[in-house]
């Protein structure tokens, strides 16, 4: 299959381009002056809400956001949203594998789709008079699939390859078993591929099961984007997705933070990986935005490529005297009833107690000693990094998507703009004690020799003290 219009995976492990439904930092007079977004949102029938936004391009982006991921799993099931993911692209009741590939490659649209705990995301890119043909495309492959079974057999070991590729990225590692401590006793805290046992065992009617449970009108948005026009894009959502019919599944969503240490020693490792983190806000939650701030301060910092060096803070200039330090990258991943806030670092063994100790004392630096200059500058650069990011009709439809998913509405810039400016580095160092200085800790760390590692307890009371 050609890599041009499918890639292949995405995992999401940290998404900070959202914004918060309400805030404390703006007042109902200031929301309600605010210019009305651009994009225009439409409800179909059967629930399925249809959001646009043109902006007159000679291409377009059409995409289908489904409000199911691998926490909507259970352990027996857990690895099913992505496996769908890899069957959608393998034929439909009407085109075979082969037909779907011609098609594609013949308008020169690029396919693709992702999968992370909370969605599973389908989309096409396209010239703007194919609009209607990518629709059908993305019709065909999520209600249509024929999921037969020599595929299931051939793609399994697809899967499990890509399984192995993960596990030899540590920083995935490191996440998966993050989720797993953190959220221990929840679907949260499933791995978006699922076990090597699960994926082995998974089968067509567990991929159907998945769909007819999941796939429901009112769970799903389609977004599009660039040279679209709204009204045809509703005629095409309710031609092509307006038998589907809604429903609300059973499942267990809830995910109770597990305050915790997970310890994981590989003496074959030279180097070690670790997390510590506290629990954070979901996507709705009033103190998300200043997170998002307080996440820009602390940034990264990457000793061999020298990121953090020119504009650093207290704790990257910190970081970047210990001797053994290789890397940090400060992380705030929003779900939606919780999430995690912290860093994620590598180092040589006899630097660990030094980096930790320094990420105490920046996390600290944030809660009583951050100045005014350096609140503003993370402000401007988290609004030129949102703005940034949407650039192209794929990114705009991919927002678009997902803020409808977890606020919604799509927030227009002016407002994101109003609320970031009315953050001050007081309410900012209210924010951070309460979240950074006050809450129990998550912590894994794996690699060789892990010796003089300090307790959650010690790290706390340092934090606190």
């Amino acid at each position: 299959m050609s890599s041009r219009w499918y890639p292949g995976k995405k995992i999401i492990t940290s998404v900070g381009r959202e914004v918060l439904r309400s805030s404390r930092f703006i007042s109902a007079s200031a929301a309600q002056s605010i210019i009305s977004p651009k994009t225009t949102v439409t409800t179909l029938p059967n629930g399925m809400r249809v959001a646009t936004e043109n902006t007159n391009m000679p291409t377009a982006t059409i995409g289908v956001f489904i409000d199911a991921g691998s926490r909507y799993e259970n352990d027996a099931n857990n690895g099913t949203a992505h496996f769908l993911e890899h069957m959608a692209f393998k034929g439909t009741s009407r085109r075979s594998r082969y037909d779907l590939e011609l098609e594609v490659e013949n308008l020169g649209v690029h396919l693709n789709a992702y999968t992370s705990r909370e969605q599973t995301v389908y989309y096409a890119k396209c010239f703007s008079s194919d609009i209607e043909r990518s629709t059908d495309f993305l019709s065909d492959i999520l209600l249509h699939s024929r999921l037969n079974k020599n595929d299931v057999e051939s793609e399994r070991s697809v899967i499990i390859r890509e399984a192995e590729e993960v596990a030899q990225n540590m920083q995935e590692v490191v996440f998966d078993e993050l989720h797993a401590a953190a959220f221990e006793g929840s679907p949260l805290s499933f791995t978006i591929l699922g076990s090597n046992e699960n994926i082995k065992k998974i089968d067509r009617s567990d991929l159907s099961d998945y769909i007819n449970t999941h796939y429901k009108a009112n769970r799903m948005v389609i977004a599009a984007s660039g040279g679209v026009d709204h009204s045809h894009v509703v005629q095409l959502a309710s031609k092509y997705f307006g038998q589907l019919p809604s429903g609300s599944a059973e499942y267990t969503l809830g995910a109770k933070y597990v305050p915790c240490q997970k310890i994981m020693r590989v003496d074959a490792m030279e180097r070690v990986s670790g997390a510590i983190c506290v629990e954070g806000v979901s996507w709705t939650h009033e103190d998300n935005l200043a997170m998002m701030v307080a996440n820009t301060i602390l940034g990264d910092f990457d000793r061999s490529r020298g990121f953090g060096l020119t504009s650093p803070n207290s704790m990257q200039l910190d970081i970047s005297k210990i001797d053994g330090a290789i890397l940090f990258q400060s992380f705030n991943t929003c779900y939606k009833d919780t999430g995690l806030v912290g860093v994620y670092f590598q180092t040589e063994p006899k630097a660990l107690r030094q980096l930790i100790d320094a990420i105490v004392r920046g996390w600290r630096w944030m809660a009583y000693d951050v100045d005014s200059q350096t609140v503003e500058r993370a402000k401007r650069s988290l609004l030129t990094n949102v703005m940034l990011m949407l650039d192209g009709s794929t990114p705009v439809t991919e927002d678009i998507g997902r803020q409808l998913m977890f606020y919604g509405r799509r927030i227009p810039m002016d407002e994101l703009k109003a609320r970031v400016e009315a953050i001050t580095v007081d309410s900012l160092r209210e924010v951070c004690r309460q979240r950074l200085l006050n809450c129990k800790l998550a912590v894994t760390i794996v690699g060789p020799s892990l010796k003089d590692i300090p307790s959650n307890q010690e790290i706390e009371a340092a934090l606190a003290r």
